[in-house]
């Protein structure tokens, strides 16, 4: 057995067109799985399966808005139509379209990041367990946040749907796990990504914020793409329902590390 060889299967990777998402699909395409690459804005989602199919990969870019259910429905069936049934799911696309006091934000703002974040991967997790029972299993990561597990002030809505996705994972392991599908959820730290840029985007504000790391420096994108490889292929054929933290070690911490 080659444990973390994933010739022959398909994996579709939600917000893939940079950042934690396009490492992931990356590191898939690398292990020889064939990948989708989807976001909302097509010409990104272009380029990148355009690096992977130049670096020797397989790639398809099927645009999409995960926050629409027609969307959704619509890249599983495209998927299907480009290159067959789904075997590894990865539910990374997120938005966080309020930062502030939960008290103060608006209904709109709170369903917006439930539905992206936690609805969406529902209905993705439904439109593909038809394809991974007749397969025989199969594997879905959910991309979740160390903000999952501890207090996030003025991000609390944004941590509360990644809470929540951490048990959308046991929930979803315990019911699709008899027939072999593996669900599992990453939980990343401060990663240096335009998602969280406002966290990090001057020397200053990185370096304080570095300081509460272990390893002395904040993620980026690659740190996560190769726990997602792992957890999608047989080498992790034993493990369902779990959470991974990849944050340098900034949870372990009682306080800041000092200098």
């Amino acid at each position: 057995m080659k444990p973390f060889d994933l010739t022959g299967r398909t994996a579709v990777v939600t917000g893939s067109s940079k950042g934690i998402g396009r490492s992931i699909a990356e590191h898939l395409a690398m292990a020889g799985a064939q990948v989708v690459i989807t976001s909302r804005k097509e010409g990104p989602c272009q380029e990148v399966a355009a690096a992977i199919e130049a670096n020797g990969g397989r790639a398809v870019s099927i645009p999409c808005h995960v926050g629409k259910r027609d969307d959704v429905e619509r890249l599983i069936e495209e998927t299907r139509r480009q290159l067959g049934p789904v075997d590894i799911l990865v539910c990374n696309a997120a938005v966080n379209p309020y930062y502030g006091p939960l008290t103060d934000i608006t209904d709109e703002a709170y369903h917006k990041t439930m539905d992206t974040n936690v609805l969406s991967p529902i209905w993705l997790c439904g439109l593909v367990k038809p394809d991974m029972v007749a397969q025989g299993g199969g594997s879905v990561i959910m991309v979740s946040s160390v903000g999952a597990i501890k207090a996030s002030p003025n991000l609390g809505a944004y941590a509360i749907s990644k809470a929540a996705d951490v048990q959308l994972t046991r929930t979803l392991a315990a019911e699709l796990g008899p027939h072999q599908i593996r669900v599992n959820c990453l939980l990343p730290g401060l990663v240096k990504t335009d998602f969280a840029k406002v966290l990090w985007d001057n020397p200053e504000a990185e370096r304080t914020a570095s300081l509460g790391y272990p390893l002395g420096r904040l993620g980026v994108a690659d740190d996560i793409g190769p726990a997602a490889l792992f957890l999608a292929s047989d080498g992790s054929r034993w493990i369902t329902g779990q959470t991974l933290i990849i944050d340098g070690g900034a949870s372990i911490m009682s306080g800041r590390v000092t200098e």
